[in-house]
């Protein structure tokens, strides 16, 4: 693997870890700025809205500038964005800056696998492609919880500055590292992302992605507060426990892929009624700190575990329903999964904010899994009437 994927690793790493660092410091970020807790959780609905419909707009407008020098104003974005959510004296300031991150990052994956997919043989392509993207898991194993326990030391702010750094190290490499010769694929006309939208099934399949994966948001938003509020543990503890979340996501996202290679719909069918069933018993569980531990695992592991699957069977329907536009049906099924954070997090903060409390969040995102299970049963049917061809590359 040639040494440019490294900084696009360390690229991903980063704006991984930005993403999903908030979870962690919402109830530090709502003491300090003076905000309640629901208005808190709207900073990961907006930054999951800047991706959902920054991304296509900006990627298309985007689309015929030189990959490298692309890469490095989008870090540019990247490093601004965290810097001024570091600087920012109140609320308004601090989404300013987020939204600016999630620009960056929409663009940034979209364009990014296909830099790293041009950057090795052709038989090598996906595994340069998943070492990219292992970036953004990594960074859920370990930037999340040390972004977490940086904020809950240093304040919030230090965690924006850490990640504007890493930043600042992926924009070195990507200038010394990527050739600047890379080729530019053509634009995807504005007919077939069109085309893409007019498919019942296509987009039966991704409100199951908004759903599916937006449920577990409506308490993973507020896990931190959760684990200090409901199970009792320290700030210090609530670090710790996100490491063993990250590592179940991880586990997750691994295993996720093999279970779903032979039969997606299948696949997602098990994985929707399990993590529904999870996210219902964490209601119970959340009160009691062992069985908390036990039962969060589990939900890490299945929150994640249905993303190959999805993606695969987007792939799969696209070939079937729009075999010219698989691409754009795939980057629309990425902006489905952040419309879902979006979803999810102000569902969330909506639960919070009302008689029912932070307690019901996890039953109340089990009954959005449970939505995504029922439209993946009339999928699997339909399935069954129209049989898919085989996944080609």
């Amino acid at each position: 693997m040639p040494p440019a994927l490294i900084a696009l690793t360390i690229a991903a790493y980063a704006i991984g870890t930005t993403e999903f660092v908030i979870v962690g410091l919402l109830p530090t970020v709502a003491a300090d700025l003076s905000i309640t807790l629901p208005t808190a959780g709207l900073i990961v609905s907006v930054y999951a809205l800047g991706v959902t419909f920054g991304a296509p707009i900006l990627t298309a407008l985007s689309a015929r500038l030189p990959r490298k020098p692309l890469l490095l104003g989008l870090m540019a974005l990247f490093i601004l964005g965290n810097a001024l959510a570091a600087l920012s004296p109140s609320y308004a300031p601090l989404l300013a800056g987020r939204v600016l991150s999630a620009f960056a990052h929409g663009v940034f994956f979209s364009v990014g696998a296909t830099i790293a997919a041009s950057l090795v043989a052709p038989d090598k392509r996906a595994s340069a492609i998943a070492l990219m993207f292992m970036g953004l898991t990594f960074a859920i194993v370990t930037g999340v919880p040390l972004g977490t326990l940086i904020g809950q030391t240093f304040g919030w702010r230090a965690t924006f500055w850490g990640v504007s750094l890493l930043g600042a190290v992926a924009m070195t490499g990507i200038a010394l590292l990527l050739p600047a010769n890379i080729e530019r694929p053509e634009a995807a006309p504005l007919r077939d992302q069109l085309r893409v939208l007019t498919s019942t099934r296509l987009l039966r399949v991704y409100a199951m992605t908004a759903l599916g994966y937006g449920g577990t948001f409506v308490a993973f938003t507020y896990l931190a507060a959760i684990l200090e509020d409901i199970s009792g543990f320290s700030s210090a503890q609530v670090s710790l426990i996100l490491v063993l979340y990250g590592l179940a996501i991880a586990a997750g996202n691994l295993l996720g892929g093999r279970i779903a290679n032979r039969d997606p719909a299948r696949a997602l069918i098990g994985l929707f009624a399990a993590q529904a069933a999870v996210l219902a018993l964490f209601t119970f569980t959340a009160p009691h700190p062992a069985l908390a531990l036990v039962t969060l695992a589990a939900m890490g592991f299945l929150s994640f575990a249905n993303v190959p699957g999805l993606q695969i069977y987007v792939v799969q329907l696209a070939q079937e329903e729009r075999p010219g536009s698989v691409d754009v049906a795939s980057a629309f099924n990425i902006a489905a999964f952040n419309l879902g954070i979006a979803i999810g997090a102000w569902v969330g903060g909506t639960v919070v904010g009302s008689p029912l409390g932070l307690g019901a969040t996890p039953w109340v995102g089990a009954a959005l899994v449970a939505g995504a299970l029922i439209l993946t049963l009339r999928s699997a049917a339909l399935d069954r009437a129209h049989p898919q061809p085989t996944l080609t590359t």
